[in-house]
């Protein structure tokens, strides 16, 4: 893998603000108690031997460059190669959500031509899945493809993701938007280095759209092939496909696959393991270490030190690390970020349908 080269885009933003996203980027969203979202994509890059990898930082990039510091917990404090922190562009005037944008790309083409790597793997960060890219070099040589995307039929209807027209293995056209059964874009592709400086000057003078929307007019000329992910994989646009990747964890086979077979590398903290009082009723969840547990936590997932009073309920719900929440207390349908404190006899709660978010409390 010394000739290939990673380049994750964390810079999007997302068409649905929310209370999540208001203070941090997508990719350095919390997940599942101990993660952020873009574990998984340096995970998958690092664990197939990618060693030079640059990540496209957002505006708010605090939390994310908090998170992934120096890149020590991925093995990428290297003396050559290792990680690079790139500058980010303001977007475009593409509306389509784009992930990809050529601004970005040709702002940091010194990243790329400074290197000899033969390939690219590019990805975005709002994806959770976990993928053995060795597979998808092996495919990309063989099909001889200028550029090969990833792709899974869609599960659900999501106007976020794009989707691919592919013909018997090749990319025709893309959109925004896809249904049940779309061939939809996983935001990751393994492009020729030498390829992806061209397209660049070819498209130079559009460097305002995303980089497969350029390409709309040119699929007969750059053979671009879907590779097909067979997997799980769960997007992250929004609070409701957050919410619902979060639950999804509570499936053991989900989790097995995700977590058992390649490891998912985040940043280390040192905690204490949970405590789960004489009084707590814990059914079907994931807590995180340092909490306390004295009341009731069912079907959800709880980050760092939260504590859980006696007589308070947890239920269908995502509370972040250093939240208390305290006797009496209910939640419900629920997305508490950070450092809350939820007083005595307070409920906050949502339906499946419109889950509720309590933002940020105070650091």
């Amino acid at each position: 893998m010394a000739k290939t080269i990673g380049l994750i885009t964390a810079n999007y933003s997302t068409k649905f603000p929310s209370a999540l996203t208001d203070s941090r980027p997508v990719a350095s969203v919390p997940f599942l108690g101990r993660y952020r979202a873009v574990d998984f994509a340096l995970s998958n890059m690092v664990n197939c031997g990618i060693r030079t990898l640059g990540m496209v930082m957002p505006y708010n990039y605090r939390s994310l460059i908090d998170h992934v510091g120096s890149g020590r917990e991925w093995n990428l404090t290297r003396k050559s190669g290792g990680l690079f922190i790139l500058p980010g562009s303001a977007f475009g005037t593409s509306r389509t959500g784009s992930r990809f944008l050529l601004r970005d790309l040709g702002h940091n083409k010194a990243f790329l031509e400074r290197d000899n790597a033969d390939l690219v793997v590019c990805s975005t960060a709002n994806w959770i899945y976990s993928i053995d890219y060795n597979e998808v070099f092996a495919a990309h040589e063989a099909s001889g493809a200028d550029i090969t995307v990833l792709t899974q039929p869609a599960k659900d209807k999501d106007i976020d993701v794009a989707g691919f027209e592919v013909v018997d293995g090749r990319v025709k056209g893309v959109k925004h938007g896809v249904v049940f059964g779309d061939t939809a874009f996983l935001d990751s592709f393994v492009i020729g280095r030498e390829k992806l400086l061209e397209l660049l000057d070819w498209y130079n003078a559009n460097d305002y759209l995303d980089l497969f929307e350029a390409l709309a007019g040119d699929y007969d000329r750059v053979n671009v092939q879907a590779y097909d992910f067979e997997g799980y994989a769960a997007p992250i646009f929004n609070k409701d496909t957050y919410f619902k990747a979060n639950m999804d964890m509570l499936d053991p086979k989900i989790t097995h696959e995700l977590f058992s077979v390649r490891p998912v590398m985040t940043k280390a903290h040192d905690n204490q393991p949970a405590r789960i009082g004489t009084t707590a009723n814990v059914t079907n969840s994931r807590i995180s270490g340092s909490c306390i547990i004295r009341g009731t936590v069912v079907n959800s997932v709880l980050g760092r030190n939260v504590v859980v009073e006696e007589g308070a309920t947890i239920s269908n719900a995502i509370v972040m690390q250093g939240c208390k929440v305290e006797s009496g207390a209910v939640i419900e349908n629920a997305i508490v970020d950070r450092n809350n404190r939820v007083p005595a006899g307070t409920e906050l709660r949502g339906t499946p349908e419109a889950i509720f978010i309590q933002g940020k409390g105070q650091e």
